[in-house]
């Protein structure tokens, strides 16, 4: 049976869609394709009709998961820095990797790929500075890009670690040690 346009469309979001978390969970080389088609409902077969390798759907999986991760903090009513920061360094977001920051989950995955993957990740990275830059305390745009990078630097280091060092209270006082630098608190 032939599938329609909007059949093939909505699988490839749903491939993108549990490859963002399964990636995100286990990593680039932690789940193959088969894996990662089942966990979409779908055959191995139908993978190169959407995507030209795992590379290519590594680099598009991440550049939704860290969109989608932009898109939530712009949905926030209250956008409030101080909660998105308390939100990050929560041991809700250590946790759930697979439903949280891509930055934080891939980083070492990307730093490792091709680059289609560093792109995505760069892109990402650059939305994420562009939403941070004009909530920084800093008098001038070049003050406040610096904040934003070195913000965002400090909450995905701090998360990294804190997952790094599994549930521990290093992974706490890893953590609160970042919140005490931000310019925000939190």
């Amino acid at each position: 049976m032939k599938v329609t346009r909007e059949q093939a469309e909505a699988n490839r979001e749903r491939i993108l869609d549990n490859a963002g978390r399964l990636f995100r969970e286990r990593g680039f080389d932690g789940i193959g394709l088969n894996d990662l088609m089942q966990a979409a409902g779908l055959t191995r077969g139908g993978f190169y009709g959407h995507f030209e390798s795992k590379e290519d759907l590594a680099a598009q999986a991440s550049r939704q998961a860290l969109a989608s991760h932009r898109e939530a903090w712009q949905a926030r009513p209250d956008r409030s820095l101080g909660d998105w920061v308390a939100a990050y360094l929560s041991d809700a977001h250590r946790d759930g990797r697979g439903q949280g920051c891509g930055l934080a989950a891939l980083a070492g995955d990307a730093a490792r790929s091709g680059p289609a993957v560093q792109a995505a990740f760069a892109q990402g990275v650059r939305g994420i500075v562009a939403e941070l830059e004009p909530q920084m305390p800093a008098a001038d745009a070049e003050h406040q890009r610096a904040q934003a990078l070195g913000m965002l630097s400090t909450l995905v280091g701090a998360l990294v670690l804190s997952r790094a060092v599994g549930d521990d209270p290093l992974s706490r006082e890893l953590r609160d040690a970042a919140r005490q630098l931000l310019p925000v608190g939190g």
